[in-house]
Parts: C-alpha cells; sequence; structure tokens
C-alpha cells in the first residue's frame, strides 16, 4: 500500500510554504469560519482552495489528501481512559 504523504523515492513530501496578505476583516472572517469548522485558518484556507480547484476541475490528481484533523489516533492525553473499543 502507498502513502500519500510520500514521494516515490520513499521521501515524505513537502508541503509548500506560501507569504498570503489578506485584508484583516477577510482574516478575522475566515478565521470565525475554520473557529466554527474546528480548523485552523490555514487549513481552512487550504479546504477551500481544494473545493475551489476540484469544482473547477482543476484539481492534480496527484494532490495528496487533506491532513486528517485532530491528534492522531493512539495517542490520547494524559490522564484520559482510551477509547471504548
Amino acid at each position: 500500500m502507498t502513502d500519500p504523504e510520500r514521494t516515490p523515492g520513499n521521501r515524505p513530501r513537502q508541503r509548500k510554504q506560501v507569504l498570503l496578505r489578506l485584508d484583516p476583516a477577510v482574516y478575522e472572517a475566515l478565521a470565525r469560519w475554520a473557529g466554527d469548522e474546528l480548523r485552523s485558518a490555514n487549513a481552512q484556507i487550504e479546504f477551500l482552495l481544494r473545493r475551489a480547484l476540484a469544482e473547477a476541475g482543476r484539481l492534480p490528481g496527484d494532490a495528496g489528501p487533506l491532513p486528517r484533523r485532530g491528534r492522531p489516533p493512539g495517542d490520547s492525553a494524559p490522564g484520559t481512559p482510551p477509547p471504548p473499543s
């Protein structure tokens, strides 16, 4: 099984860093929307860009999936019982 976050040479895929300048009011609205959906502002921007690309038929087929939200599986916070099985 292949890992979508790895390149053919078995190296982890690097995420591209982009500087984005936004109007402060636009950023505040985006941050509120992200909070409503339990995402960071960065994750919300990526989600919206991917959705727009998909709707326009321009999302590359080799684009990896969005990173999973939340804490990795099996990594519980100290003092919390494990989830029921």
